[in-house]
């Protein structure tokens, strides 16, 4: 039965985003909200300029629908619900105010990344206050042992540094026609497997919401993309499963399931790093699909590529916890 929910919340959530996205995506055209892409970017990307943007509005919503109505009606609304939506629809309304600055305002860099990090600080903040009020546990667990280490207090930093981090990671692989729908939507796959293992349907029910939302939306965001899902998206799915991760406690597994996302974002720290020290560069272009991109990879080649290792390593991660 409840294998049966999970295949129809999937369903649902993917027809909402297939037959929302024709409707919102000529709305967005005539609002003339279209992405200005980066000249110092790979040329080829230049054609994409005015290209709808803000399109994760649509998957947003179309989460929040299913993970409301599918929850109340196979199971009930508990508090880890309404605290996933609270983060994902949170950092979607920052991502949200971001590209309303760039597009309608003219603001090319949308908020100062002060502002964006604040936001990010104050929603993690409040989500680690009422997962306190809950006796969330304060330990994390540590891979291929039966070990935990309790954080105690220093747990707040770890939430803080776990959703703003791969917030900000899985913005910074929102950089080619599909990758991170892609990505994101076998990332959560896992996820939803290890909450079923733990018998978290709630957690379970929300990660299946994504993936059918995000696979609906890559129906049109695979290359080439008829419309982007902006900082809207990028943001809030990367906070969303930072806390998928922390309400499963499987804090540091997400550093393997969601491990395209950690590799891109090295790959800047190394490329400023490198260059602020010797002058040099390490890669062509970082995030590091740029990269691949400058050396001769077709931009379907390096999304597909990036697919499979994300793939390889949440098989990898689910593997870890569930045989090992």
């Amino acid at each position: 039965m409840l294998e049966q929910v999970l295949f129809f919340t999937i369903l649902v959530s993917f027809l909402i985003t297939v037959l929302l996205s024709p409707i919102f995506i000529p709305f967005l055209r005539r609002l003339k909200f279209g992405q200005s892409i980066r000249e110092e970017g790979p040329k080829s990307h230049q054609k994409k300029t005015g290209t709808p943007t803000m399109g994760g509005i649509v998957f947003l919503l179309a989460i929040l629908v299913t993970t409301l109505v599918m929850t109340g009606k196979f199971t009930e609304v508990s508090e880890e619900t309404y605290l996933l939506l609270f983060v994902t629809i949170g950092f979607g309304l920052l991502g949200f105010l971001d590209d309303f600055i760039k597009i309608a305002m003219k603001r090319n860099l949308g908020l100062t990344s002060k502002q964006k990090f604040i936001g990010q600080v104050v929603i993690s903040i409040i989500f680690y206050l009422i997962c306190r009020q809950s006796d969330l546990s304060t330990a994390i667990g540590i891979p291929f042992t039966d070990y935990e280490l309790d954080f105690g207090w220093f747990y707040v930093v770890i939430v803080i540094f776990w959703l703003v981090g791969f917030s900000n990671a899985v913005n910074l692989t929102d950089g080619l026609d599909g990758l991170v729908s892609g990505t994101s939507a076998i990332a959560f796959g896992a996820f939803a497997v290890l909450a079923w293992n733990q018998q978290n349907y709630e957690v379970a029910l929300f990660c299946v919401a994504v993936v059918g939302a995000v696979l609906g939306f890559l129906v049109f965001n695979a290359h080439p993309a008829k419309v982007f899902m902006g900082d809207t998206g990028s943001l809030a799915l990367g906070g969303a499963l930072a806390t998928v991760a922390i309400l499963l406690k499987l804090e540091l597994l997400l550093v393997i399931i969601g491990g395209v996302f950690v590799i891109e974002t090295l790959s800047v720290i190394l490329q400023v790093a490198s260059f602020k020290t010797t002058g040099k560069r390490i890669f062509k272009m970082s995030p590091l699909h740029h990269h691949y991109e400058l050396s001769g990879w077709s931009e379907w080649r390096v999304v597909v590529t990036f697919w499979s290792v994300g793939l390889l390593l949440s098989i990898l991660g689910i593997y870890i916890e569930v045989w090992l």
